[in-house]
């Protein structure tokens, strides 16, 4: 009973000590843990590369693989860019094994793990922000030890009455045939996979066989087979993790499962062979390393297959599981809300996209084509209050001063784009053309301002090279957006200042009878209206770009002289 008890402490130490210690390093890394996934991830194989270090730092392959899920529906990496730091996660993730087997089970580290328990703790209740987040860290990392600690003398007492004899014999060692061997490994790998099942955590059931082998309990191709189960395991909660979930949280733990499923294949098709190496290094090479070393190459070599065909693989994925939403849906993905960033990029996306197809519209209605249809209007208005209902939705503050206010910015935005379509609503404008006088400089000022406005937003939505993504999760302001929002702020600004002589103009032309009452009013309402579109579509066009609502149009930046980024 006390070895069991002693067992489950020590799993259940390890547990909490790594999310703690995971909660401490993600808030350490803060919005810099965001940034460098959407920028690392230019190609696969880079992704998978920053995947693994990220992973490793953070110690939760989930975080990032939740953190991916939200890049991707926010468009800011394809879908195969997703998959690299994915798969690149699988591989950070064995970095704690290496942990175990090098530190955990070899040294009584309670003496220290106590005091670092202390101090951690009383950083995090006493401290704030990164300090506070470092306590967390430090404290959740000493318990991790602590619970090493435990978990090893539990397996000092298993191993008194479980010897690998009683375990089935796998394939590879001295004696087994390959029929009973084979039995055994699958025997194995299905224990495994309950196990990390069971605890919700490869990286604890992999602490567990580390202990048992150093213990005795299992010999080196028992350890392997039940790591290969171990890491199929992991993708139970992916699984679970997706149902109900967006097409897109669905499609990434498909992949995963694949990739498990098939890196689990490639393992026991060779495990003759490894299990034949490992027995020949053991001789120099202590089991504890090489059983490390097992998971760390079990994950590289399904990587190493897998990245070379990303194309491919993410075409399976597309056609197994097809989206059945719609382009609005799959931007405002629920899982991007957890990361205020992610949330924010995606919401200035989507209001960039409506403000493009709302500029076009009035564009060409102003160019004598066909009115802006309301049904059009009424679907912009909509997508606009569902990415207002999307913000306020998010499940945590922005970090940093700069992320406030690129929020604040993006949320006027979205204000100043809700009245352009306020302003629409009421008939449409062509109608409204065609059936009243109005001034043809007035008209021209408003279609030179909406092609303007049209060029900022579709800058935004069309970006295609990653670089071009990671980049728009700062502020950036290319040569060709500031000459678009210098002209949307020179016709907004030249249209509204018309306005006071035009309506003196137009309410004195009615005493000498050169126009009637009605005439004039009619043209009054025209001219205010369309400085009115104008002036909404500079705003929001300004603020998705980052640049407030200066008084003085000369003060933006100048095509020449812009950066392309700042």
């Amino acid at each position: 009973m006390s070895t069991a008890i002693a067992i489950l402490g020590g799993v259940g130490l390890f547990l909490l000590g790594m999310s703690i210690m995971t909660d401490g390093l993600k808030a350490l890394a803060g919005s810099a843990l965001r940034t460098v996934l959407g920028k690392a991830a230019a190609t696969p194989v880079s992704g998978a590369l920053w995947g693994a270090v990220v992973t490793l730092l953070v110690q939760s392959s989930s975080a990032v693989t939740m953190m991916t899920i939200g890049l991707v529906s926010a468009g800011l990496l394809t879908f195969q860019q997703g998959l690299g730091l994915v798969f690149g996660a699988n591989v950070g993730t064995t970095g704690t094994g290496w942990l175990v087997a090098l530190i955990g089970v070899r040294v009584s580290l309670s003496t220290y793990a106590l005091p670092l328990i202390f101090a951690g703790a009383l950083a995090k209740l006493l401290g704030s922000g990164r300090i506070a987040a470092a306590g967390a860290a430090v404290a959740g990392f000493a318990l991790v030890l602590y619970g090493l600690t435990t978990l090893q003398e539990g397996m000092s007492g298993l191993a008194e009455v479980l010897n690998p004899s009683d375990l089935p014999a796998v394939l590879g060692a001295p004696g087994v045939g390959w029929i009973s061997g084979f039995g055994g490994l699958m025997t194995l790998i299905a224990i495994g996979l309950v196990m990390t099942a069971v605890m919700q955590s490869s990286t604890a059931a992999i602490a567990v066989t580390l202990s048992a082998f150093y213990a005795g309990a299992v010999n080196l191709e028992q350890g392997a087979a039940l790591i290969i189960g171990q890491n199929i395991g992991t993708a139970t909660s992916s699984a679970l993790a997706a149902i109900g979930a967006s097409t897109t949280a669905k499609r990434l733990a498909l992949a995963y499962v694949l990739f498990k499923v098939i890196a689990a294949l490639i393992a026991i098709v060779a495990f003759p062979f490894t299990a034949a190496l490992m027995n020949a290094f053991a001789a120099s090479i202590d089991g504890m390393t090489l059983l490390a070393a097992y998971h760390t190459l079990y994950n590289v070599v399904g990587v190493a297959v897998l990245l070379p065909a990303t194309q491919g693989f993410t075409e399976v994925v597309e056609r197994l599981l097809p989206s059945k939403q719609t382009a609005l849906q799959r931007a405002l993905d629920p899982n991007a809300l957890a990361n205020p960033v992610i949330a924010v990029e995606t919401a200035r996306r989507v209001v960039a996209d409506i403000l493009t197809t709302v500029a076009a519209s009035v564009s060409a209605a102003l160019s004598g084509g066909p009115s802006v249809a309301e049904a059009d209007v009424a679907k912009s208005g909509a997508a606009l209050k569902e990415v207002r209902d999307f913000l306020s939705e998010l499940q945590e503050p922005p970090e940093t001063e700069a992320e406030r206010l690129r929020m604040t910015s993006t949320l006027h935005a979205l204000d100043h784009a809700l009245r352009l379509i306020e302003v629409l609503a009421d008939g449409g404008l062509g109608k409204q053309l065609a059936e009243a006088p109005y001034d043809l400089r007035n008209a021209e000022l408003c279609r030179e301002a909406m092609r303007a406005a049209e060029a900022v937003g579709s800058s935004i939505t069309s970006e295609t090279a990653l670089s071009a993504r990671a980049e728009a999760i700062g502020w950036g302001v290319s040569p060709d957006v500031a000459a678009a929002l210098t002209e949307v702020a020179r016709a907004a600004t030249e249209l509204d200042a018309r306005q006071r002589d035009y309506r003196a103009a137009m309410l004195a032309s009615v005493a000498p009878e050169k126009l009637t009452a009605a005439d004039a009013f009619a043209r009054i309402e025209v001219a205010r209206r369309l400085n009115r579109i104008a002036h909404h579509a500079w705003r929001s066009a300004a603020h998705l770009v980052g640049l407030g609502e200066p008084d003085d149009p000369a003060s933006w930046p100048q095509p020449e002289t812009a950066a392309s980024g700042h």
